[in-house]
């Protein structure tokens, strides 16, 4: 995708996920229901490190090889450790990781996901042309599946609102 899919997709990933984040599931009103503020709040919170998460593997086009260098495995696993030992850049990991969702299934040419182990490019055939007048639309169908996938997964597998460290001990403890 070009970058004006990427930043639509952040956009609406951080008012989805605030949404899933901030929202009971079955009666669709705040988990706080005096207080609809705390959505405005949770969404304010989400949107730089998301945005800064889907745009941060693009900056490989200034240096090293584009959808090689930072659109891989490496890079994602080191955003997901990263808040463990930091206790910063929480969620801009979700970003990174639905900005090569994007590329996969979003376009053509798809990305290097075992690089630099492997330079072969995985994509997914429903992807179009960067240029392609559908873009915006695929942009659209991949940013609602993945925030279907993501409130799947802070339902009914781990809550999405703790920190990697909280959810790293809790499947510890679970093992």
């Amino acid at each position: 995708m070009n970058k004006k899919g990427h930043v639509l997709n952040a956009i609406l990933l951080a008012l989805g996920l605030g949404v899933i984040l901030s929202v009971d599931p079955w009666t669709f009103q705040p988990n706080n229901t005096e207080d609809y503020l705390l959505v405005a709040e949770k969404i304010g919170q989400l949107s730089l490190p998301v945005v800064l998460g889907a745009l941060f593997p693009d900056v490989d086009t200034a240096f090293g090889k584009h959808r090689k260098t930072l659109h891989n495995l490496p890079v994602l696993i080191t955003f997901l450790v990263f808040p463990i030992f930091f206790n910063n850049l929480h969620f801009v990991w979700i970003g990174v990781a639905t900005h090569y969702v994007l590329d996969m299934v979003g376009s053509k040419r798809g990305i290097a996901l075992f690089y630099p182990l492997s330079p072969q490019e995985y994509d997914l055939p429903t992807g179009v042309a960067t240029s392609s007048k559908y873009a915006d639309s695929v942009t659209l169908v991949v940013t609602v599946a993945e925030l279907a996938v993501l409130a799947g997964v802070h339902y009914y597998l781990v809550s999405l609102d703790v920190s990697l460290a909280a959810a790293a001990a809790s499947f510890s403890a679970i093992l």
